[in-house]
């Protein structure tokens, strides 16, 4: 027998076949949109829970408030800290960690005894989903290529906008024959399903870096974000003075320690030690971007409280209509997001997010004529053509402002745009019934009937609403394509 000859190491190593990572990428990426998209449906889900909790745990509406509060909460303040989770651990042990938190809080909150357990759930449910968000953005950011992320970001504009959509139309189908511990019961087994998948599946696809933990960044961010959430949050409240704490005081405290928290980043960045790194925020598509975004939630979470109230309380709707009557913008919403997404692989932002900000704009527009006797199409019509809109500016938007950083920067850009859509969100909420609530109470003092005054508040609000919209159509001429990717090429390429 006559032996081969060897080959030399340089030509063995040139035979060896490029290792194809895709199938590993893709896997990867489907196991954290799924689990996404899981957690985010919680964010929204409680809200036409809360009459029925009233009822079985005999609490007053200011603390039943608080299932929301508390979740919203705790998602400005974990978040931050996120940026330097996914630059310290593995793209695994960070996976577990979100799921088995998210998992743990939802058994706790089926299983609560009384209220304040049911709040401490929901907390921990939230420390999960803040971990989650930025992981599944900035994961994305790193295996797929820039030629290609429209595509894949449309996928998280799914997560991102139609979970929260459809979380009220879920809990009204759920509530409508079952108890409100279902809410949680029927979310556990998939939960648990995705932590076991993923535990045995996901692989480790980003390479982790030495970062010092700046335990003073950690505490102001905890206490700035955390107090101007709860005093936005409070002062939108169902009843004033439902709480000891004076909400404009936590407002005013909340945002005198984010700039503390600010000026402290600003110093430790310049030696690569910055919790979030505010150079993000130097970038012009970035900041275009994410300002952008976070009007779209302000408004976006704004609508869902309102429009709900209105088919209650004024065209005397059921719960489950109203539940259902937000399902079709939802689903239209998600139906479009990869389609935009491959839209925008080949034409970049700008012939979609012009056009999405005037759809948005229109509509907001429409509401201010919504009236007591408005049939019930119209405001269906009106739903789904801002879903429309909003389907064509989440994708670009997300797309762009990570695709204009660098790659060390990714986990500190899906921080911020995290952050800044938590307290966006909140402070839609609250200004939306803040001025509905205003505007009715002077109405109701001119001897205007319930609904009259009640649709009066509502105009008051969609109309400062419209007028913050123009500020995104505005703000639409400027989204750019990252510089890396030049007009008239495809997004990227080899």
């Amino acid at each position: 027998m006559t032996s081969e000859p060897l080959l030399s190491e340089t030509e063995e190593q040139a035979e060896l076949p490029v290792e194809d990572h895709s199938a590993r990428n893709r896997l990867v990426i489907g196991l954290l949109l799924v689990s996404a998209f899981v957690v985010i449906l919680n964010e929204t889900i409680m809200g036409v829970a809360i009459p029925h909790l009233m009822a079985d745990l005999n609490i007053p509406a200011s603390s039943a408030q608080w299932l929301t509060s508390a979740f919203m909460l705790t998602m400005a303040t974990v978040i931050p800290v996120t940026g330097y989770l996914l630059q310290r651990l593995n793209t695994r042990p960070v996976f577990i960690l979100a799921m088995s938190l998210f998992s743990a809080g939802t058994l706790v909150s089926a299983l609560a005894p009384g209220f304040p357990m049911l709040v401490v759930g929901r907390i921990v449910q939230a420390s999960g989903t803040a971990i989650m968000m930025p992981l599944l953005m900035t994961t994305i950011m790193n295996l797929v290529p820039p030629h290609s992320r429209g595509k894949t970001m449309g996928n998280i504009s799914i997560v991102i906008s139609v979970a929260p959509a459809i979380g009220p139309t879920i809990s009204g189908l759920i509530l409508s024959s079952l108890d409100w511990r279902w809410l949680f019961l029927l979310v556990l087994p998939i939960a648990l399903a995705a932590l076991a998948m993923g535990a045995s599946k996901i692989e480790n696809v980003t390479v982790p870096s030495k970062a010092p933990l700046d335990v003073i960044s950690v505490v102001l961010s905890a206490i700035g974000f955390g107090s101007f959430v709860f005093g936005i949050s409070e002062l939108g409240a169902p009843e004033a003075g439902a709480t000891p704490l004076d909400p404009r005081l936590m407002l005013v405290a909340g945002a005198a320690v984010i700039a503390i928290f600010i000026w402290r980043q600003l110093y430790l960045q310049k030696h690569e030690r910055a919790l979030l790194d505010l150079r993000t925020l130097q970038t012009k598509t970035f900041t275009i971007a994410a300002g952008m975004m976070a009007i779209l939630m302000m408004s976006m979470f704004g609508v869902f409280i309102l429009i709900p109230i209105y088919l209650l309380s004024v065209l005397g709707q059921t719960t489950l209509t109203a539940g259902l009557l937000l399902l079709p913008g939802g689903l239209i919403m998600g139906l479009c997001a990869p389609f935009v997404g491959r839209l925008f692989d080949r034409y970049g932002p700008a012939r979609l997010v012009i056009p999405g900000a005037l759809l948005f704009s229109s509509v907001m527009w429409g509401l201010t004529f919504l009236t007591v006797t408005t049939p019930i199409w119209i405001v269906l019509g009106l739903h789904i053509v801002m879903s429309i809109g909003l389907a064509l500016m989440f994708t670009p938007l997300f797309t762009v402002s990570l695709g204009s950083l660098p790659p060390k920067l990714y986990s500190h850009g899906s921080a911020i745009i995290g952050t800044t859509q938590q307290v966006a969100g909140a402070a839609g909420t609250t200004l939306y019934v803040a001025i509905m609530t205003w505007r009715a109470g002077i109405l109701t003092q001119g001897e205007a009937d319930t609904a009259t005054a009640t649709v009066g508040g509502m105009q008051s609000a969609f109309f400062v609403g419209a007028l913050i919209s123009l500020a995104a159509v505005v703000a639409s001429l400027y989204v750019r394509r990252p510089l890396n990717q030049p007009e008239g090429q495809p997004m990227g390429g080899h």
